[in-house]
């Protein structure tokens, strides 16, 4: 196979010397602008999982680089005045250039052909000329560029500026430092990658730098500027620099990383942000999965698709996880009121990649203070002592008078099987089994004020005196049988409503017996959907009497909470996101006039609400399209429920309209929450993707959210928060029926 490398960095290298390994017959020629010794930057970084990787795909590369690179185990944070250390972490930084001369000489001993200084020839004569032509060509790719349209790119340029400087300062960890002064907030991420050189890298807000005059400093300027307000740590020692100019850091992502016989790998392709250290690690794996691709398929078109498809889920899980970490740096100053310990945890599970149960195998001892501190906060927020080592998912959270045993929520979960409004054995079981399961909070299902606000003919209701009385019966049993508390989530379903059950057809209107629908605009939910009226001032007074009169029942019911349901698009969402509110009237414009008739209903029924019973509010966050709701306004919104007396935001994201296009990952609306939470000073309930008790744990030790709603896991096992305690040897108290299981231990072999 004839072979063409646009950029001779790590990624252009290291394929050609995978290649030539595997056939010496190959020919591989690399071409690369710049001189052997002349590289950006100073040192990369990989862990210790990636070294595993290069170590089967080249034994001979692999152990030139280990034997040049500087291994640590801890991570070093200075904040608030404290030094926070952490081991375990097992990482490991080298000299770029030094990588660089490693796989240049082993690439040239394998008898790749290295043209430096060179600019590439035109990509149509290399594509014509050869079989397969590799575009390594870094993050400003000429390649991307040229493909763009068959490849689709993105590139969203971050709000933070960031310089990359080097230091003779030997670091002994990975190191961060925060630091304000009358200019802003400074964060440096610093490593040693060699004995006596280090790489120092300064990042702000673009505020800050402004503010600083950075903006208009030279790079000399610059390293001034660090060593001044950095003094005390270098402790003599200077930083330098090289092409060290102030930078946006790019995300860079493609529809597609090829085009015949032209395939995109390492930053070309994607970028991950530097706070994770992935971008060396991304392409080095690059080009070990399109390596394995080309050995595996002989046509080269399903080469170069086999290699997308099995590369991309990887890059893209790196890359979200990336985005929540550069957004955390992004958004550091949100953080600073939380203790240096808590700071501590939630920088180092920022990317959610870590969790505490991973940190804990990590770093015992300073997971065991994370925990005790938690435990204190929720002694005095709950009242009342807490066990010794208690996860912190186990510990208490108090709401008004209501005190949760523990930070599990069943989510409320459409069941759909309801008769004109009221539930029946299925949903007393469905509920009822949850509580005793562990949770110490079950919420019901999306519950209707009206018929005319049911989603379907299934749904459950609460605006007739035989709905309480069904609903008592759950209610008595949880109380008897269970230490959980009850919810109830009650909601009209706006514009969404009038459609058959799930299994029937997904969102497609009911075929007969459809009841008229009202929402904020005249806008249907699908085309096919019926168009909803623009409720008038009539409706919206009939509906918070509504809402009232199923408040009153919920209290009737001996409910311990009540949500009111203000997300997923439905009546009262449909008021507060722009996508479905184009009112012109006192209600629509900024978010204070759309959350206008939201807080005429939350009032109302806060006002029916026993004054020592708390209210929660479910929020979605994020539309997940174009022109759609922006988290700023949802911080406005929380605040504003919150200073009428909401007592916790549930925070949801998403279903507010059909064509919207979700980004899933683990924990995907967390960071949706964390900054609720921290931006308007309200308790937050999370959602989305919560698989584990780690993730549980990781969420309430971190700060991120107070309750974690997990729903398709309890679908799964309704024993699932018992579960979690036993697997963490945690005793939960079990109910007199079910004692003899205590001290039993399954076997799933």
């Amino acid at each position: 196979m004839k072979i063409a490398c646009i950029g001779g960095g790590p990624a252009g290298l290291y394929f050609g010397i995978l290649m030539k390994r595997v056939d010496p017959a190959h020919q591989v020629t690399i071409w690369e602008r710049n001189r052997p010794d002349d590289t950006f930057g100073f040192g990369v970084v990989f862990s210790d999982a990636t070294l595993g990787n290069l170590a089967a795909a080249d034994p001979e590369s692999h152990a030139a680089i280990t034997a040049s690179f500087a291994h640590w185990n801890d991570i070093v944070i200075h904040f608030g005045g404290r030094v926070q250390r952490s081991t375990g972490h097992g990482f490991a930084g080298m000299s770029r250039q030094k990588l660089l001369d490693i796989l240049q000489a082993r690439a040239q001993a394998l008898g790749v052909v290295i043209h430096f200084e060179r600019e590439a020839p035109a990509l149509a004569e290399l594509a014509a000329s050869h079989d397969l032509v590799v575009a390594a060509d870094g993050v400003n790719s000429a390649v991307r560029s040229e493909l763009a349209p068959h490849l689709t790119p993105e590139v969203d340029f971050r709000p933070n500026r960031f310089v990359w400087l080097g230091t003779t300062f030997p670091f002994e960890a990975f190191t961060f430092y925060f630091r304000e002064n009358e200019h802003g907030l400074f964060r440096v991420h610093a490593y040693r990658y060699q004995e006596s050189a280090s790489t120092f890298i300064l990042e702000c807000t673009e505020a800050t730098w402004q503010k600083a005059g950075l903006d208009q400093a030279t790079e000399d300027e610059t390293i001034a500027y660090a060593e001044r307000l950095f003094a005390a740590e270098l402790a003599g020692h200077r930083l330098q620099k090289n092409r060290s100019i102030w930078r946006a850091f790019p995300t860079v992502k493609n529809r597609s990383w090829h085009h015949q016989n032209v395939v995109l790998m390492g930053d070309a392709a994607h970028t991950a942000h530097f706070s994770i250290g992935s971008g060396t690690k991304l392409a080095m794996e690059d080009c070990i999965a399109l390596r394995d691709a080309v050995l595996t398929h002989p046509k080269l078109e399903d080469a170069l698709q086999a290699y997308e498809t099995d590369r991309r889920p990887s890059v893209e899980a790196i890359q979200r996880s990336a985005q929540v970490s550069l957004e955390w740096f992004e958004n550091t100053e949100r953080y600073l009121k939380l203790d240096p310990v808590r700071f501590a945890f939630s920088l180092l599970t920022r990317s959610l990649r870590v969790t505490h149960d991973n940190l804990a195998r990590r770093d015992p001892e300073f997971v065991r203070e994370v925990d005790a501190l938690v435990a204190q906060d929720a002694s005095r927020q709950a009242g009342g002592a807490v066990r010794p080592r208690t996860p912190p998912m186990f510990t208490p959270f108090r709401l008004r008078d209501l005190v949760l045993d523990n930070r599990v929520v069943v989510s409320p979960m459409c069941q759909y099987s309801a008769t004109d409004g009221t539930i029946d054995d299925w949903h007393l079981v469905h509920l009822g089994s949850r509580a005793v399961g562990g949770a110490g909070l079950v919420i019901t299902e999306m519950t209707d004020v009206s018929a005319d606000g049911r989603i379907t003919p299934g749904c459950a209701g609460l605006y007739r005196p035989e709905h309480a009385a069904a609903f008592r019966r759950v209610v008595d049993f949880v109380h008897r049988h269970s230490t959980a508390k009850i919810g109830v989530q009650l909601a009209h379903a706006g514009r969404k409503g009038a459609t058959r059950r799930p299994w029937e057809g997904p969102d497609q209107p009911l075929a007969s017996g459809a009841w008229p629908l009202i929402a904020a605009s005249a806008l249907p939910y699908l085309p096919a959907s019926q168009v909803p009226r623009a409720m008038t001032r009539a409706d919206m007074s009939a509906v918070t009497a509504d809402f009232v009169r199923a408040t009153e029942l919920a209290n009737e019911a001996g409910f311990d909470l009540v949500e009111l349901h203000a997300a997923h698009g439905y009546l009262l969402a449909s008021f507060i996101s722009p996508l479905t509110n184009h009112r012109d009237d006192e209600y629509g414009g900024s978010i204070e006039r759309r959350m206008r008739f939201p807080l005429e209903v939350f009032d109302a029924v806060r006002q029916a609400w026993p004054a020592h019973k708390p209210i929660s509010v479910r929020l979605s966050a994020c539309d997940w399209a174009p022109g759609g709701i922006h988290l700023s306004d949802v911080v406005t919104a929380a605040a504003l429920l919150s200073s009428r007396g909401a007592d916790i935001i549930d925070v949801s994201a998403g279903q507010t309209v059909p064509d919207a296009k979700p980004v899933y990952g683990r924990l995907f609306q967390t960071p949706f929450s964390e900054r609720v939470r921290l931006e308007a000073n309200v308790p937050t309930m999370t959602v989305g993707n919560i698989a584990s008790w780690s993730d549980v744990n990781s969420i309430v030790a971190a700060g991120r959210a107070d309750l974690c709603v997990l729903a398709r896991a309890h679908l799964y096992d309704p024993y699932w928060t018992r579960h979690a305690a036993s697997e963490q040897g945690y005793e939960l108290e079990w109910p007199d029926q079910y004692k003899s299981v205590s001290r039993y231990v399954p076997r799933f072999r």
